[in-house]
């Protein structure tokens, strides 16, 4: 079982202004289970998040990463193979706020068996506090999948 996103995107090119909100997608996350087990086939996939930082990372260059806001949206490849695939936020409505000790789930795969997967293209909201500084903010946003 393997998940593969980008190791690099850019979002909201011009920087972080105080008390915007950068909004961007990452590019497509995909999840691959080539398990071909005749068992259950389940998955959880989720993400966890660092702050981000920008100059020398001071309390006003700095966006906690509870204040950036995920959605997974629907799936952009797929599903193949059989079960439930279920996206953690189908919409900007339903973004939760990312976290850099407990994870967000953001898709899941109940049920099937067999070789199974699916593609997002998730959004990040980064919201940045009126008291920052502009800049370029920089962090890791950390996708993970775990079988059943």
């Amino acid at each position: 079982m393997d998940i593969d996103a980008p190791t690099a995107a850019t979002i909201g090119g011009a920087g972080g202004a105080p008390g915007t909100t950068i909004t961007g997608q990452l590019g497509d996350v995909a999840v691959s289970d080539t398990r071909a087990t005749g068992a259950d086939a389940s998955w959880t996939a989720s993400v966890i998040s660092t702050d981000f930082t920008t100059g020398t990372a001071t309390a006003t260059e700095t966006v906690l990463a509870t204040q950036i806001d995920y959605w997974s949206g629907t799936a952009t490849v797929g599903p193949a193979g059989t079960g439930t695939f279920t996206p953690g936020q189908a919409n900007a409505g339903a973004a939760a706020a990312l976290d850099n000790t407990t994870a967000l789930t953001v898709f899941t795969h109940t049920g099937g068996t067999g070789v199974n997967s699916v593609s997002w293209n998730p959004t990040l909201d980064v919201n940045v506090p009126a008291a920052n500084q502009s800049g370029t903010y920089a962090g890791t946003v950390t996708h993970s999948v775990a079988g059943a």
